[in-house]
């Protein structure tokens, strides 16, 4: 049986689409009370199983941990689908975003979707739906996006924040201070998100399990400390993650390309090294089609969940699939079941092989991430 997400379990769809119904004063699946300034807080790489085994270092956020602080983020577990799901309230189907690297099917090319933006992808048509910052502009609602400068202009900014104004910040710490003062400076119901990448860059370069990861956590908490007593009676703040990770040494990296077989009829691999997304020579037979993915199954199957698209969709993997987005998908699915790492040996210099903390696929590590409630929407 292929993994799917539990249907009556919240999701990322469901945290910032909630907020906004909860400024207007409406029910929301998250059952979150009234109130009328709302900040959403994203801890890049803060998994819900990781968070629990280091509450010791996180005093802030182990008080406001409980049986109903855990949703599900999506699928693929990573950041370009899952920003995009929180900001938009829509699974990758939909608006479009379906892995870390996709291929962009006009100019027959694969493209990372968090740094690789040009000319010919315009981040108004490639994310394909109305983010929930331009349903609030719409509602007269004041929208705010919070991060670090250098994120202020990229084309993933611009896909998926628009609609929110972007206010740059240097430290988590400052980042929460102008997130705050936007409920108390506004004259309208607002809505504030804030970036935080921190824990997922210690997590990539050291694992989750490292001092260094904690050490981040420490920090995260410490800024959180700062502005959680001075909220207003009126302002409420949800912090949740885009995922979380496994940790995978070198031995359990995978070098697919050392299996000459593998390569045959494949044009473009995309995705990331837990969740490989597999385009096929567009002039290969069905015949020729379905013995790609069965050498990939003979080869993979013990390890990772190796899929054709049409039963990708049809296991609800990516939500409802437009029809526009759906060659964007793999011809072929490749989801990591175990602790293991895709690479390509072919490529010079692939920076990646050298990160510990992975995410892309299905595990419960991955998959499971916090959401915890402070001020008014405080348990």
């Amino acid at each position: 049986m292929l993994p799917a997400l539990n249907p009556d379990s919240a999701n990322l769809t469901d945290v910032l689409s909630s907020s906004l119904h909860a400024i207007a004063g409406e029910e929301n699946r998250l059952s979150l009370p009234p109130a009328r300034h709302a900040v959403v807080l994203l801890v890049d790489g803060l998994g819900a199983h990781s968070l629990k085994a280091r509450l010791g270092h996180a005093r802030t956020l182990a008080a406001a941990f409980s049986k109903r602080s855990v949703i599900q983020s999506g699928f693929p577990t990573t950041t370009a689908s899952a920003i995009a799901s929180l900001a938009t309230g829509v699974r990758a189907g939909q608006h479009g975003l379906v892995s870390y690297s996709a291929l962009d099917t006009a100019n027959d090319r694969v493209i990372n979707q968090l740094s690789g933006w040009d000319a010919r992808l315009d981040p108004a048509t490639w994310q394909r739906v109305p983010t929930l910052f331009e349903r609030a502009s719409e509602q007269g609602f004041t929208a705010v996006a919070v991060g670090a400068s250098r994120y202020r202009d990229s084309g993933f900014t611009r896909a998926v924040l628009r609609g929110a104004r972007y206010v740059a910040a240097g430290s988590l710490a400052e980042r929460l201070r102008v997130a705050v003062a936007v409920g108390e400076t506004s004259a309208a119901a607002s809505i504030t998100y804030v970036y935080a990448p921190e824990l997922d860059m210690a997590g990539h370069a050291h694992g989750w399990q490292s001092p260094q990861w904690t050490h981040a956590l420490e920090s995260l908490d410490a800024a959180l400390a700062g502005v959680v007593g001075r909220l207003a009676a009126d302002q409420g703040v949800l912090i949740t993650a885009d995922h979380g990770m496994v940790d995978v040494p070198p031995s359990a990296h995978v070098l697919f390309d050392t299996a000459p077989e593998l390569l045959l009829g494949v044009r473009h691999f995309a995705g990331e090294p837990r969740c490989l997304h597999l385009h096929l020579e567009p002039t290969l037979t069905a015949d020729q089609r379905a013995d790609v993915l069965e050498r990939w199954q003979e080869a993979e199957g013990h390890r990772s969940w190796v899929v054709s698209r049409d039963d990708a969709i049809a296991a609800d993997w990516f939500g409802a699939v437009d029809a526009a987005v759906a060659p964007r998908i793999g011809d072929i699915v490749v989801a990591a079941r175990k602790a293991i790492a895709y690479y390509d040996s072919r490529i010079p210099n692939d920076h990646g092989r050298l990160m510990v903390g992975q995410h892309g696929s299905w595990s419960d590590d991955e998959l499971r991430v916090p959401l915890l409630r402070f001020g008014a929407f405080a348990d």
